[in-house]
């Protein structure tokens, strides 16, 4: 087994790192305090090339790697994690299903733009009454001669109110068993009838949109039904397997953060005439930090080369999505034990790690949903 980074993975790292420290750090507490989304810094990730890094050439991508995407997701949640979930959401979320599922033409008309830095995707899934439950949806899209007409609302929909497209799953039958057929639509945000609001005040991930998304009697052809009508709900299942790579790579950029900020605090605070980084106490904490953010980052490079090699992922992306993001809220908390009472200050950034991370133990299937997934692939 060869655990180096490949030379353009390596590249990745560099030029992803150089651009986070240089342009995002400096704004990442004015984005937090002001919960507002940097249209400029992702259009400079899209000149960058960043958007598409997973996205063959031929789609307006960069030939990447799954690899190179998570490495990309990590280091930019190292110092924002609100740009990181927005990137992630907009990459695995609002492109990667028109990758793996559209037609030519629809990854011509959308996918091209998305993955180039031109446009924002979003994935209109979560309902007021469908989280974990994604079956339970009530969103309904009923072919009407040649247009599908949509009616339904969606929540906590990342990036929707800066997305020109939604990929929105929609009720449009049922099967010979009488279950729900959930397929897949893609709907511009500029039809008739859509409504997107973002109105939610959160505790963390400030700077990432969140919005509700109301449909109705929005029209849309027939022709933008996404993949197999009958398919939908394993397409999306599909689609959040990815997604959990890029959000575990989320969750081990937040507990780099937390252990680079707890370790060179601990190294300049003196207490008793040393610094508080010779007490037992301390190194174990920090000891512990350092083995699980190395445990998570070789999980998530586990599953994303998995899903690289075209072969089963959807256990690893459930251990690297639960440990990885886990690891991320004990960091943080553990980061801001280590500063005592500046921990709790907003100057010292690592309470905001807290507050972000907590966030990455909900979306795209919860903690429980993921041990819930690793049991049935284990065959309980």
């Amino acid at each position: 087994m060869n655990f180096e980074l490949t030379r353009e993975q390596t590249m990745i790292k560099k030029m992803v790192r150089e651009f986070a420290e240089e342009v995002i750090q400096p704004e990442a507490i004015q984005i937090d305090q002001e919960a507002k989304f940097p249209k400029h810094i992702f259009k400079q990730m899209g000149e960058l090339g960043l958007m598409g890094i997973p996205f063959p050439e031929k789609y307006g991508g960069s030939g990447g790697d799954t690899i190179s995407y998570a490495i990309a997701a990590e280091e930019i949640a190292r110092v924002c994690a609100s740009t990181g979930l927005s990137y992630a959401a907009n990459v695995s979320l609002g492109a990667s299903p028109i990758y793996y599922f559209g037609t030519e033409e629809q990854k011509e008309t959308y996918l091209v733009p998305m993955a180039s830095g031109k446009t924002l995707g979003a994935f209109g899934l979560t309902e007021p009454n469908a989280g974990s439950d994604a079956g339970g949806t009530r969103t309904t899209a009923t072919l009407d001669g040649d247009e599908y007409v949509i009616n339904g609302e969606k929540c906590f929909i990342t990036n929707a109110s800066f997305a020109q497209t939604i990929i929105v799953t929609a009720v449009t039958g049922k099967d010979k068993h009488g279950k729900n057929i959930i397929s897949a639509m893609i709907v511009p945000t500029n039809r008739e009838g859509l409504t997107i609001t973002s109105h939610y005040d959160k505790m963390g991930v400030r700077g990432s949109d969140t919005a509700e998304v109301v449909l109705d009697h929005v029209r849309v052809p027939k022709d933008y039904l996404l993949g197999d009508p009958q398919k939908g709900f394993k397409q999306f299942l599909y689609t959040l397997d990815g997604g959990r790579i890029s959000i575990a790579a989320l969750g081990v950029g937040i507990a780099q953060a937390a252990l680079d900020k707890a370790l060179a605090y601990a190294k300049e605070r003196t207490q008793f005439g040393q610094s508080i980084s010779k007490f037992q106490a301390i190194q174990f904490k920090l000891a512990d930090m350092a083995m699980e953010v190395e445990l998570a980052r070789q999980m998530v490079y586990k599953a994303a080369w998995l899903k690289d090699q075209n072969k089963p992922f959807t256990k690893e992306a459930a251990f690297a999505k639960l440990f990885a993001t886990e690891t991320a809220v004990r960091s943080a908390n553990q980061a801001i034990q280590i500063h005592g009472g500046y921990g709790y200050m907003r100057e010292y950034e690592v309470e905001r790690y807290l507050r972000d991370a907590k966030l990455l133990e909900i979306g795209e299937g919860t903690s429980e949903i993921q041990r819930l997934v690793i049991a049935r692939q284990l065959g309980c």
